[in-house]
């Protein structure tokens, strides 16, 4: 893991760096802090969700129908309010990131009892939507004060470090609700109460030690420095700074050279409206590669599911299958993220629906039941999640302004989480109608024909955006200065 210090390394420069520049490599405290909020709270709801496909469809008959159309409820609703999250987040210039997080992370924190209350599928999609909608809102909050914090160059670094923090509490929870599922008496009802307390902790984390303002580090200004004209190297008239002064009327102060952090768009204190926002064509980009291959994602749920009938395991073990994809996940976030700095963010996240394209083939595949195919899934099933999850939420970034920061990370991820819900519902009918084999076929064909249309997309799109203002954004007087 990565240490939090003020040290600088020169390191090679990613997207958003400046040529020439140390690179900061170091992840900020706020960042290794968000991950400690992540980590208890994905304790907290992996817990649940290790043990809820299991207890829907064996403790209360739930159809594989009835399944999608849950599973769709639970990650549609987020869908839903993700953008009103990033939204009223970016009011006040990002004032607001650290008051939406904490509501919604208590939100989903105050789930987790009402669980142990109903026992009716209508019931129970409430609470999942109301938890979800916890989910929906602090995504993009907690994300825009991840990129806020960190060097552009090192992002995808500092998105991998969080990653990995937050896929070890994912890592942590199946197990504690396994053994939680053999100690206690209660069952279900154990893993539930269990789980409200950690989600209750990852609050009060969040609201003691996280800073209410994130802003991003200041320039270098060693780099500025270094840059200002002097005799020595620039003996002659300079069309910037004008013909140097004669002796009689003195020396001179030179201008101080702009930053060209600064002629970046500067956006309103408001949250921005949609349209200008959709203006920016990696913004667009990237929105629409995030729905294509969302619509051919299939749940976590799901995929558990699929593999639990083909190796016959009982109910406590069903749990632990997560385990294998939060190990890989948490052994490749930060070395992949690295990746994604320095090779490029967009190539990593179509490698990573790849390796998704893998897991499918393999467990479409006849085998016995084995070790070793199951691990394979797994494996590539943590691999895709660590190849994209951060990944694209840095590529995002890259895409938007510093001010909109939360608004543009909710847009894709509306559209990523609202089309993960549409496969979701049509998933479950297709196994409904033809049986899980035939709906994973149809899924593989579809995230091979997504990956290909999003190649071709983001192949137009080499660069980043961020430094193209909207039309609508006109630039502050210091900006227009010569």
């Amino acid at each position: 893991m990565y240490l939090a210090d003020s040290r600088a390394t020169p390191t090679t420069a990613g997207p958003g760096a400046r040529p020439g520049r140390p690179v900061r490599a170091a992840v900020p405290g706020t960042v290794l802090v968000l991950g400690t909020v992540s980590l208890i709270t994905d304790v907290s709801s992996e817990m649940v969700t290790a043990v809820l496909p299991l207890y829907l469809v064996t403790e209360l008959g739930l159809s594989p129908l009835g399944f999608g159309l849950l599973d769709g409820v639970y990650n549609g609703v987020s869908a839903l309010v993700r953008l009103v999250g990033g939204r009223i987040s970016d009011r006040g210039g990002g004032g607001g990131h650290k008051v939406v997080a904490v509501v919604g992370y208590g939100l989903s924190a105050l789930c987790k009892p009402l669980l142990l209350l109903v026992h009716t599928l209508p019931l129970i999609g409430a609470v999942l939507a109301v938890d979800r909608t916890g989910k929906g809102l602090r995504t993009a909050p907690r994300d825009a004060m991840i990129s806020l914090a960190g060097e552009p160059a090192v992002r995808g670094r500092a998105f991998g470090v969080h990653r990995a923090m937050d896929t070890a509490g994912a890592l942590l929870g199946p197990l504690v609700a396994f053994l939680v599922l053999r100690a206690a008496a209660g069952g279900y009802d154990a893993v539930f109460t269990v789980s409200g307390c950690v989600a209750a902790l990852g609050v009060a984390v969040l609201l003691l030690f996280v800073p209410a303002r994130i802003r991003p580090p200041a320039p270098d200004t060693t780099e500025a420095a270094d840059r200002l004209p002097s005799p020595a190297r620039d003996p002659l008239p300079s069309p910037v700074h004008g013909p140097l002064p004669s002796p009689a009327h003195g020396p001179a102060s030179p201008a101080p050279p702009r930053d060209p952090a600064s002629a970046r768009p500067r956006a309103p204190a408001s949250a921005p409206p949609l349209r200008p926002m959709l203006r920016l064509p990696a913004l667009r980009r990237l929105t629409g590669c995030a729905v294509l291959l969302g619509l051919t994602t299939v749940s976590d749920s799901f995929l558990y599911l699929t593999l639990q009938r083909r190796l016959g395991l009982s109910e406590a073990w069903f749990p632990l299958l997560p385990l294998g994809t939060a190990a890989a996940f948490l052994l490749l976030a930060v070395p992949l993220g690295a990746v994604a700095d320095r090779w490029g963010r967009r190539r990593l996240f179509l490698l990573g629906h790849l390796a998704l394209l893998g897991a499918y083939g393999v467990l479409l595949a006849p085998f016995a039941a084995s070790p070793v195919p199951t691990g394979l899934v797994l494996v590539l099933h943590g691999g895709f999640y660590a190849a994209t999850d951060g990944v694209l939420a840095a590529a995002t970034a890259d895409a938007v302004p510093d001010a909109w920061r939360g608004s543009g990370l909710a847009v894709v991820q509306t559209g990523q989480a609202a089309a993960r819900f549409g496969c979701s519902l049509a998933f479950g009918a297709a196994w409904t109608a033809w049986g899980d084999r035939w709906a994973l076929a149809l899924a593989a064909a579809g995230l091979a024909l997504a990956a290909a249309l999003s190649a071709r997309l983001l192949r137009a799109a080499p660069g980043t955006d961020a430094s193209v203002p909207p039309a609508d954004v006109t630039p502050t007087p210091s900006e227009s200065a010569p």
